[in-house]
């Protein structure tokens, strides 16, 4: 497996300002039982480095996906010199995993789920698509809005596409997602 690494903003009951805040999100989701989102989607948790095109370095720590920036870098070392909040999720993920990652340690990370990321690399079907009831249910997902399941992950990617053929965000990546315990928090 390859892991990638990422750092995302935090969206919870902090989130209280202007725009989409806490409340509003889960009033739309119908995802009450969040504590907080985790997810990859780059529009409720958005990617918190910035695209520095004139940097070498950005070129060869990105990972491009079809001439797509996905948000995801090669290294955790290039991520956290890039990003400069002090409150953050540094996330370590792997597309299309091929076995049960919530089988696997990695050192100071805890394996939060699955995400299902649109093939734009920009939207979780699970968190900001308004649901798929067809497919899945609010209930489905834990309370950081992913999915604990491997198998059911894999299910839900298959039954989205087949279930929603001409939606451009039911055709979507399985994302594995590990957060560290303590940078950033």
């Amino acid at each position: 497996m390859t892991y990638l690494y990422t750092t995302r903003a935090k969206f919870d009951k902090n989130n209280q300002g202007e725009g989409l805040t806490w409340s509003k999100y889960l009033e739309w989701s119908r995802l009450n039982h969040l504590t907080e989102l985790v997810s990859v989607d780059t529009g409720l948790n958005e990617v918190l480095i910035d695209p520095d095109q004139e940097d070498d370095n950005y070129w060869t720590e990105m990972i491009f996906e079809e001439g797509r920036e996905t948000g995801f870098f090669r290294t955790t070392e290039y991520v956290l010199r890039k990003t400069d909040i002090p409150k953050f999720n540094l996330l370590a993920i792997v597309i299309q995993p091929g076995s049960d990652c919530s089988l696997i340690q990695q050192d100071d990370y805890d394996f939060l789920g699955y995400d299902l990321l649109d093939h734009y690399y920009t939207t979780s079907a699970l968190s900001n698509c308004g649901g798929f009831d067809e497919t899945f249910l609010p209930g489905d997902l834990n309370n950081v809005g992913l999915i604990d399941d491997y198998e059911k992950a894999y299910t839900i990617q298959r039954k989205l596409r087949e279930n929603n053929p001409l939606e451009e965000h039911a055709d979507t990546y399985v994302i594995a997602i590990w957060r560290h315990r303590v940078i950033g928090w």
